[in-house]
This record gives structure tokens, C-alpha cells and sequence, in this order.
């Protein structure tokens, strides 16, 4: 039997196994919306932390409870490191994989008893019900018919779910690059566009702060004895705008701009933040460096700019690695009856950090979902059996190998 025909086999029971477990998916989606888990809400994403323990031990998984250090005055819940081994070790061809997923939503406490858990014909609505929720529960429901099937084929499963992810992962970030390096292949449980596109590419993410220092004077008096630090600054974000369409996908923004303390003083000093998102490493430094180029001509005489790099968020870049996992995770699709394209987006996640370790990653790997972040969040239930079984049918075919046999 060739190559093939066994993963359309496997798809195909993957499949039916799905099926069988879909209401009870819909039970624990349910008990999973009920919780409230806000970033800031670390009892309650504690409380989700426990649920998905408890499941991951009876599927046998080791799971590590990590307490993360609290980025300023913020107490995360804890994160979570859930790992398998299989029968197939990594000298044989056996893969080490990692699923990835965030139990924090951006709710406060009480929306869950404000907005519940709600099933309108096919579609569910709640909070965090699409992001992640149904995202990470897909990821288990497919480690648990992977497992009821019996296949043991790859080297290591690893399942990361993070408590922060909503607010840029301060917490966690260490600990999602430490774990994802030494992974072969990495998957990311958000959930598919509302389309159902997989996420083959996502934008990294440069944020800048601009300081303009000037001198101050008398603006009635003598002006002429100052230095305008809010038109230099006034110069500048019309030449950092100009940036945009310069270089193919990249986005400069000036997004906040702060100048002086009083209308009878020249202004002194002025500051600027401002945000670079690129699909390629190569174009997030082509960008600062146009940046500071700019910087190094400040309009008004007498005035001087700083540039400071706050952070970055690494692209997701499409390589041909995450080209081949999509042309195996479209192959499982079409076993299943399904089709399904991919996209990139400006939008950034814990799949972008992942993906900055060098590690291969596929993102939108949940059920079919849409409105994120506000009361309209929806999930479309229809999609969810194919989709479980065309994530798990992935996992067997990145776990050996190439994905050329199973």
C-alpha cells in the first residue's frame, strides 16, 4: 500500500474518531468559555491551566506547571508543558512536534456570566469561544483520537498552552523560545480565518521610541533663542509616514506623538511611538535603518533625535518548510473531503516567537472562527470535526519524517 492511501486511511478513521467525540468537544468548549481568563486574571487562567493538566495527564502526557515571573505589575497565571514520548526516536526519523495554544482571552472577570456560552444553530458564541479557546481544545480533542487510534509514531508531542498571549507573551516568551527550539515542527492551534485559511505567514513587529530634545525659550520674547522640538517632530512624522510603500508589505506607523508642557514656551522636547510590521526579518531592518536615517535630519536647527528600540516580535516567515507542512496539512483535507487555503496576516501571536527559534511552523490550525476580541466571537461547531482530524492527521505525517510514509 502506498504512502498516500495509508495517510487518506488514517485521515479518513481520524475522521470518524472525531465525529464520535464531537459532543462531548462542545461539552468542554462549553466549560472552557464558563471560565473567566483574562490576561490580568491569573486565578482564571489557573483554572484552565487545571482542566487541561487533568485531560493531558490521562492521555499520558508529563506536564510541567511553570510559575513565569511577573513582567512589572503583572501576575500572569501560570504556564503549561505538556510532553509525550513515542516509539519512534529522532536517530529513526521520529520528529519532535509542538502544539501551541493560549488559555488567557482579552475579557474581563464577569463576562462569562454576562455573555454565555451560547449555541445558535451551528454557530457558538462566548467569550474567548473562537480565540483560543476552541483553538487549544481542538489541539487536544486531535491528541486524544491520535492516542484512541493507537499511533505512536514520532519522537516527541509537545503541547504549549501560554497564559498571556493577549498582551504580547511579556511573561512567557522565555519560555516559549526555550521550548521551541529542538523542535522539528511546530503547529499553532488559533484558530482558521474566517474563510478557513490557514496562517502560513505572520508579520514581525518593531516598536520605536523617538525622543526630539530642543531648547527652550520665551515665545514671546525671544523665540529666536529656541529650538522648535515639536516641528522638528512635526517634520518627522510626515517623513516616517512617507516610509510606507517603500519596500513591498511593510508598515510604518506613527502611532502616538507627545510635544511640550505650555503654549508661551518653544518646545523643548517631544516624543514619538511608532510601529514597524514586515514579513521578513531582512525588511524589519531595512526599515530601521531608514528610520534612523531619517533621524539623522532633524528639520529644525538646533534640535537633535534619538531612536530607541523598544522590542521585537520576530516574523513568522513563509519558507519552504512551512510550505511543505501546508502541502501535507491540504492533503489530509482533501482525504477528509475538505479544501482549505492559506494566508499571512499582520496580526502577531506566540507563533511568531516560535517561529524566530528557526523552528517550522503552521499557524490557524483550529476550528473555522471569527469577530476575536469582541461580544460577536463565534465559532463555527460544523468545521470542527474535519478540522481535529486534518490537525491530527498532520501531526502523523510530520511525526515520521518528511511525512512520506506512516
Amino acid at each position: 500500500m502506498s504512502a498516500p492511501t495509508r495517510r487518506q486511511e488514517l485521515a479518513a478513521d481520524l475522521l470518524d474518531l472525531a465525529r464520535s467525540r464531537h459532543s462531548r468537544y462542545l461539552d468542554d468548549l462549553r466549560e472552557l468559555v464558563s471560565i473567566d481568563s483574562g490576561s490580568y486574571d491569573a486565578d482564571g487562567v489557573n483554572r484552565v491551566a487545571d482542566w487541561m493538566q487533568r485531560r493531558l495527564r490521562l492521555l499520558g502526557f508529563t506536564v510541567e506547571r511553570v510559575r513565569l515571573a511577573a513582567g512589572g505589575r503583572v501576575r500572569t497565571g501560570d504556564a503549561l508543558v505538556a510532553r509525550k514520548k513515542g516509539t519512534l526516536p529522532a536517530t529513526e526519523g521520529g520528529r519532535r512536534i509542538l502544539l501551541a495554544g493560549h488559555m488567557d482571552t482579552v475579557f474581563d472577570q464577569g463576562t462569562a456570566l454576562a455573555r454565555p456560552f451560547t449555541l445558535r444553530g451551528h454557530l457558538a458564541h462566548g467569550p474567548g469561544v473562537s480565540d483560543d479557546k476552541g483553538g487549544l481544545l481542538a489541539g487536544l480533542t486531535a491528541l486524544e483520537i491520535l492516542d484512541a487510534h493507537g499511533w505512536t509514531a514520532y519522537d516527541e508531542l509537545v503541547l504549549l498552552a501560554t497564559p498571556d498571549e493577549e498582551i504580547g507573551s511579556p511573561a512567557s516568551r522565555p519560555l516559549i523560545e526555550a521550548t521551541a527550539r529542538g523542535m522539528h515542527h511546530a503547529l499553532g492551534l488559533e484558530c482558521a480565518r474566517e474563510n478557513g485559511d490557514l496562517v502560513i505567514g505572520r508579520k514581525g513587529v518593531a516598536d520605536f521610541h523617538i525622543t526630539v530634545t530642543g531648547r527652550a525659550a520665551h515665545a514671546g520674547i525671544e523665540p529666536e533663542r529656541g529650538a522648535n522640538a515639536a516641528l522638528t517632530a512635526a517634520h518627522l512624522v510626515v517623513d516616517l509616514q512617507a516610509l510606507n510603500g517603500r519596500w513591498e508589505d511593510v508598515t510604518v506607523n506613527v502611532g502616538t506623538i507627545r510635544a511640550g508642557s505650555r503654549a508661551n514656551i518653544v518646545c523643548a522636547d517631544a516624543e514619538l511611538r511608532v510601529e514597524v510590521r514586515a514579513a521578513t526579518t531582512a525588511d524589519v531592518q531595512h526599515a530601521e535603518r531608514a528610520i534612523r536615517e531619517v533621524a539623522d535630519r532633524p528639520a529644525v536647527p538646533g534640535t537633535s533625535i534619538t531612536v530607541e528600540q523598544l522590542d521585537l516580535c520576530p516574523p513568522m516567515e513563509v519558507t519552504d518548510a512551512s510550505r511543505h507542512m501546508l502541502d501535507l496539512a491540504r492533503q489530509a483535507a482533501r482525504a477528509v473531503g475538505g479544501t482549505f487555503a492559506a494566508t499571512t496576516t499582520g496580526g502577531v501571536g506566540d507563533a511568531n516567537l516560535i517561529a524566530g527559534t528557526g523552528v517550522a511552523t503552521l499557524d490557524g490550525l483550529g476550528p473555522v472562527g471569527g469577530a476575536d476580541h469582541t461580544p460577536q466571537e463565534w465559532l463555527d461547531t460544523t468545521s470542527v470535526p474535519q478540522r481535529v482530524a486534518v490537525l491530527a492527521a498532520l501531526v502523523a505525517a510530520l511525526g515520521h519524517g518528511s511525512g512520506a510514509c506512516l
